[in-house]
């Protein structure tokens, strides 16, 4: 999953860029509607998470130049305008998302991960293996309904592979618990 962050302050892009990476996405960022442009018809993209607010072409523009040209790519707008008016307007022109700054980190990544699912065609990525389940999009376990150690929780997307035979699972960043310790 690839994501372009088309924000024109630096430090907010980099931040963003850095969680989603954090969270296992490939992410890079621009500073203008006319740079998400050229980045658009150089690479391919599966999401755009767009300002309003930039110098030169604004968010709204880029969006509606992209659904003029059938551009699939997937969009949400991370912006500072929260009037009702702007955010219909965002959705009417072909947003699939729209959240608003100050935003909370957990909120992004969680509208992130249900466009994700959304364009996959699935409702998540939860796999079950007898007592053991694996959420590939959250990346989470439980064992038997439960996080199988104190710290489990944040898995990266390469802890965990699940192949015919059945599955594994490391968190390369906590300690390893003792069989049968559970929270």
């Amino acid at each position: 999953m690839r994501i372009l962050i088309v924000e024109d302050d630096p430090l907010l892009a980099d931040g963003v860029a850095q969680l989603l990476r954090g969270a296992g996405y490939a992410s890079d960022y621009v500073g203008s509607a006319e740079l998400a442009e050229a980045a658009l018809a150089a690479e391919k993209f599966d999401l755009l998470v767009l300002d309003i607010g930039l110098p030169g072409m604004d968010g709204l523009e880029l969006l509606s130049r992209l659904r003029a040209r059938h551009n699939p790519v997937h969009v949400l707008m991370l912006t500072a305008r929260d009037a009702l008016n702007e955010r219909v307007r965002g959705l009417n022109l072909g947003a699939d998302d729209y959240l608003t700054k100050p935003f909370a980190a957990v909120e992004l990544l969680a509208r992130i991960n249900a466009l994700v699912r959304r364009s996959r065609g699935q409702s998540g990525q939860r796999r079950e293996f007898g007592p053991l389940a694996l959420d590939e999009e959250a990346h989470r376990a439980w064992l038997d309904g439960q996080p199988p150690c104190p710290g489990a929780n944040g898995l990266s997307s390469s802890s965990f592979s699940t192949t015919p035979s059945g599955c594994s699972a490391r968190n390369a960043s906590s300690p390893p618990c003792a069989a049968g310790t559970r929270t």
